[in-house]
């Protein structure tokens, strides 16, 4: 359970500035931003977690499928809790999306000593939120250094093309900003999104700001982890680390970045909110299982891709990593130079953007203070023709100059057009929070982000969820204004990528045995 606790400080290991510094740069960026989010932070209180592993016994006890983190998490029924009658999820509070490049082709050597680094980590730390939780994966430039033939017979395709693997470089989506879309345009933020080559992915998760900054500094030459010397992984130059993004979500951790920050729009995010726009995004029946999002799927989703139970990749699954600018002065309809928002920044409006029309909560008498209404609401399943529906205005308010149901689209409405299994079970696991640092930022600064990953079973099926989340389709057929479709205005994706999770069996440089 994730009670609010008074702020403890860190825990964990020290790094100092040099140790961080002398790991490099981004290292060092990623540490300063975990110690000023950190310092506002409260260690949650987790019960006991059903089937938390110490350091010593970690080998046998953790999931082949490598983010299924849930009975890790602590409190009763892995940490699911009631919220204003909304039950939700917390997982740790701190992430940092950790990428590098290749210098070379890894080898075998390579190999051990990367089953080596993770092994050390889950040694030292215990897999549990108040340690650390690791999960690796590769994108399409590290699959493209191994021979053809091996990547072509061990990578699943989609079933409904064998020609097309489940691991494709990411896309643009509809509304990035791009050369080839000039009609795409923000208020603030024109950043054109670019795919990024990266060829490992790590992801580091903990209640600790502190654990985090020591496996991270320890990954990138620090020689030094949990207090002791610990040479760290020698992969003679394979690995170069190009960027570090810190995550964080926990109950109105946003507010207290925005007061501390002096950010004019900071008396209007929720108290109790664990994101930046306002509204709780962990409900529980928004995502599916971990073995929904593999590429064998379950008994909600089977055959989505040709892979069997015991193929090489089998309990894998694709990982898409965004880093998002928010435009919150729009999303609050705060004009510049101005703190009081106009009627666009009004709680109910801002909630028929985020879920779907009508309200599906009317907030407060005050509809801006404190965010005007409550941070936790239900993400109910309505069908995937929601959308569909409130674009042609049936069931919407009606809009006193026409007379007539207004036209609009919300965000988890959009994304409910293609996202759920027959059953209504999302085909996804949603991972995203909040992030504030000043990565792409025009000009430098510091501005609130939405750092966002995914687990679905193939490229594919992202590319086709976010194309509907989108919703330009509908915006177009119905003659829908911009202004009333989701948050697409909001968000300004500077980078994308595609990634392959292995089962944890094959978590260190997949298919590298066979070359």
């Amino acid at each position: 359970m994730q009670d609010a606790q008074p702020p403890t400080g860190p825990a964990g290991p020290a790094v100092n500035r040099r140790t961080a510094l002398k790991a490099g740069a981004a290292v060092a960026a990623a540490a300063a931003t975990l110690e000023t989010v950190g310092s506002l932070a409260f260690t949650p209180h987790r019960a006991g977690a059903a089937g938390a592993v110490t350091p010593s016994a970690i080998t046998p006890n953790l999931p082949e499928i490598q983010f299924d983190i849930g009975p890790f998490l602590g409190g009763g029924a892995h940490a699911v809790q009631t919220i204003n009658g909304v039950q939700v999820q917390f997982g740790p509070v701190f992430t940092v999306f950790s990428t590098y490049s290749l210098s070379r082709t890894p080898n075998r050597a390579d190999q051990a000593e990367m089953a080596r680094a993770l092994d050390t980590l889950e040694n030292t730390f215990a897999f549990s939120p108040s340690g650390l939780f690791t999960f690796v994966s590769y994108g399409v430039p590290y699959f493209n250094r191994l021979p053809a033939g091996l990547v072509a017979a061990a990578v699943p395709r989609l079933s409904k093309d064998n020609n097309r693997f489940v691991l494709e470089e990411a896309i643009a989506s509809p509304t990035d900003v791009r050369a080839n879309a000039p009609d795409i345009v923000k208020q603030r933020f024109n950043v054109p999104v670019r795919i990024e080559t990266n060829g490992v992915l790590f992801t580091l998760r903990s209640d600790s700001q502190a654990i985090l900054n020591n496996a991270l500094a320890w990954l990138n030459g620090s020689n030094s982890l949990n207090g002791r010397a610990v040479r760290s992984p020698a992969f003679g130059g394979l690995l170069r680390n190009t960027s570090n993004r810190v995550m964080f979500q926990q109950n109105g951790l946003p507010k207290q970045v925005a007061n501390q920050n002096n950010l004019p729009f900071r008396n209007f995010i929720n108290p109790q909110s664990p994101m930046w726009m306002g509204f709780a995004d962990q409900q529980t029946n928004s995502s599916g299982p971990a073995s929904i999002c593999t590429f064998i799927g379950n008994a909600s989703d089977p055959g989505r891709t040709t892979a069997r139970s015991g193929d090489y990749f089998d309990r894998g699954s694709i990982q898409h990593l965004s880093h998002v600018l928010m435009d919150m002065m729009q999303f609050f309809d705060i004009p510049d130079g101005s703190t009081t928002p106009g009627d666009d920044g009004v709680f109910t409006e801002r909630v028929q953007y985020m879920f779907t029309s009508p309200p599906i909560n009317r907030g407060n008498a005050d509809q801006l203070t404190n965010g005007g209404g409550p941070a936790f609401l239900p993400n109910n399943f309505r069908g995937t023709g929601e959308a569909l529906k409130t674009a042609q205005g049936i069931g919407t308010d009606i809009d006193p100059e026409t007379g007539q149901g207004e036209r609009r689209i919300g965000h988890e409405a959009a994304l409910q057009r293609f996202s759920r299994a027959a059953d209504g079970t999302p085909i996804h696991i949603r991972m995203d929070g909040a992030g504030f640092d000043n990565m792409d930022v025009p000009g430098g600064g510091n501005l609130a982000k939405l750092q966002f990953t995914v687990f679905v079973p193939t490229a594919d099926f992202f590319a086709l969820m976010r194309r509907n989340g989108a919703s330009l389709d509908l915006q177009n057929q119905f003659d829908i204004d911009e202004d009333e479709n989701g948050l697409e205005r909001f968000l300004t994706t500077t980078r994308r990528q595609n990634f392959l999770v292995p089962p944890r069996r094959h978590r260190a440089f997949p298919l590298v045995e066979f070359t």
